[in-house]
């Protein structure tokens, strides 16, 4: 006798949709693991780390509403502290957490703050995956944009006026203001603002200490 796992689309889709949250959730875990025993180096944890916890954050939009992650770690009886530690209350890679910290006692940036920068990586990571996943209208990328900006203004010292990555979010704020709310951006738009984004939060990770990695 078979025996059907879901009754319709949506179902079979919500089950793919927890098993994707299984493997990123216990993914993350063997990295984090991996990377404490320095079984891998500080730059692939860092960029497996981001993917994964940009894959952890479309997945977690989509399901809000059919589940929480509490409660599915609960059902599915998984032991993933690291993880849920990195995912839900972290939301960045160690590495970036380590020379946030670095440049929080640094004499040049006294006020800024581990939290602030956190939460800048954050915000390129959301304005990153929005235009990955299509999200190309102006009242959906320029607030993005907008909060990236005021993330990076935070910073104080840490990024000088003429920062790159500034001049770039800047000049696409100034692109995004002179068009209306539903005008979307076109695809060669699209493949450039990702590329900026890109680069420019490439900058802002090189600019921040080494703090010794």
């Amino acid at each position: 006798m078979e025996v059907k796992l879901w009754n319709d689309k949506r179902e079979r889709e919500l089950l793919e949709s927890y098993a994707d949250l299984y493997a990123i959730i216990k993914s993350t875990e063997k990295l984090e693991r991996a990377y404490v025993r320095d079984l891998v180096s500080a730059a692939d944890y860092e960029a497996e780390c981001l993917k994964l916890i940009s894959q952890f954050n479309s997945l977690s939009s989509s399901l809000a509403g059919a589940v929480t992650v509490p409660r599915f770690v609960q059902a599915y009886r998984l032991d993933c502290p690291a993880a849920l530690n990195r995912l839900l209350q972290s939301g960045v890679p160690a590495t970036v957490e380590l020379r946030a910290a670095s440049a929080s006692s640094a004499p040049a940036a006294t006020a800024t703050s581990a939290a602030a920068i956190a939460h800048c990586v954050q915000t390129f990571i959301t304005a990153m995956d929005a235009v990955k996943l299509n999200m190309l209208a102006n009242d959906q990328v320029r607030p993005l944009l907008q909060d990236v900006a005021t993330s990076m203004a935070r910073l104080g010292p840490l990024l000088p006026p003429d920062f790159e990555g500034k001049v770039k979010v800047n000049e696409w704020l100034g692109k995004l203001h002179k068009m209306g709310a539903a005008d979307e951006l076109t695809e060669q738009q699209a493949r450039q603002l990702n590329f900026d984004l890109d680069s420019a939060y490439s900058a802002f990770l090189a600019a921040l200490p080494a703090a010794g990695l």
